[in-house]
């Protein structure tokens, strides 16, 4: 039987969402498959590293009892020994538990998880882990840098401009001209590198800009800021696979643009800030249209729009691709990619005829497969250059 660590938590700002994506989208699929010894290894918003059987109880963190819970545990250590092995005190005459890992499962949203840190450490390390590689992670978590991308592939995106928080704090008029100069509110502000909308305004006016910049550069030194698409249909879309692509269903939020799909719609309210989600389908994150309710013709071009999207950023295993549609033009204009949907949208997945459990079973097959393939590679070559010394 394969032991799966499946590692959530971390140093972010969507620390809680991954607890719930690891305990009620990860670890229980895993077990209901009965393939896999499953160890879960929570990271504590300061950095420490645990490992503990209690860490699968959702009310350990709902009722507020984790921190109790830390204070009296020692936290886990990581020994990286040509693969990777968990260690910690037993209790016992100094004794230590260890448990070697074949795979990992990353359940860490946003900054040292999703970004491509924990993939960095894990390919490092030479085992196998599900999702994305850090180079698409990292590319990812980039909303400028993945926008440059699809853009020079050919895929539209909306009007945008991007600035540092450094350069705002000391230029802030000469940036606020600079971006009403280029572009047209109305505008969203968003943090360059975060998810679950953490940070992301909508203006209409010059005070709006400023206050949305100095929001988002308090959670990121790099801010996006891009014009609204006009007559708006938001989508997205879940895609698995490694070389060969199987999307799921193209999922519709059912927001109005004036009330973005923020963290507040997303997670706190079941989606019913809006006031017009409730004739919808509810998801992980609210209610949405599945399928979204679009012409064939258009269906594919999105469809389509996505995977383009998905090689052309490298990502492998799974990610979900957010698309922004006007709806008189019909133009598909990519918005972002999210390397570690939040609870793997298995909702989506299951409507797409795709259990939870399946799910994840193909997610681990994907995984050792893109290892397996890895091993093929040279990664290291014999010279005489230390002989001269």
């Amino acid at each position: 039987m394969k032991t799966i660590a499946v590692i959530f938590g971390g140093r972010s700002t969507e620390h809680d969402v991954s607890v719930v994506t690891a305990i009620a989208s990860i670890i229980k699929p895993l077990e209901l498959t009965k393939q896999y010894k499953v160890e879960p290894v929570y990271i504590a918003k300061d950095g420490a590293w645990y490992w503990d059987e209690k860490l699968k109880d959702i009310t350990l963190f709902s009722s507020g009892e984790i921190k109790e819970f830390l204070h009296k545990t020692q936290p886990a250590s990581v020994q990286f020994d040509g693969g990777m092995t968990l260690v910690k005190a037993s209790g016992l005459a100094g004794r230590k538990k260890q448990q070697k890992i074949d795979v990992v499962f990353p359940a860490m949203h946003g900054t040292f998880g999703e970004d491509g840190s924990l993939m960095g450490l894990l390919r490092m390390a030479n085992i196998p882990f599900i999702g994305c590689d850090m180079d698409a992670s990292v590319l990812a978590m980039d909303k400028v840098l993945a926008k440059e991308i699809a853009a020079s592939n050919g895929v539209p995106v909306a009007k945008y401009e991007y600035l540092y928080r450094d350069t705002f704090a000391r230029k802030t008029k000469t940036v606020l001209e600079g971006i009403e100069e280029t572009l047209t509110y109305p505008l969203f502000v968003k943090p360059a590198h975060l998810g679950s909308s953490i940070g992301i305004s909508r203006v209409v006016n010059r005070q709006e800009l400023q206050n949305a910049i100095e929001v988002a550069s308090h959670y990121d030194e790099k801010v996006l800021v891009e014009e609204e698409v006009s007559n708006l249909i938001e989508v997205t879309l879940p895609i698995l696979g490694n070389e060969e692509l199987k999307p799921a269903l193209l999922e519709r939020p059912l927001t109005r643009p004036e009330d973005f799909f923020d963290f507040e719609t997303k997670y706190m309210q079941g989606g019913k800030k809006g006031g017009q989600k409730s004739s919808g389908t509810k998801g992980a994150q609210g209610y949405s249209e599945l399928p979204a309710k679009l012409g064939e013709a258009l269906y594919q071009k999105a469809e389509e729009t996505g995977k383009r999207v998905y090689r052309a950023l490298g990502c492998q295993g799974i990610a979900r691709v957010d698309m922004l549609i006007d709806g008189n033009s019909e133009t598909v204009y990519f918005n972002e990619v999210n390397p570690l949907p939040g609870g793997l949208y298995e909702h989506n997945w299951q409507a797409a005829g795709i259990s939870s459990v399946e799910l994840v079973q193909t997610l681990v097959r994907l995984a050792e497969e893109r290892w397996q393939r890895q091993q093929q590679q040279a990664t290291v070559f014999n010279t005489n250059y230390l002989q001269q010394f």
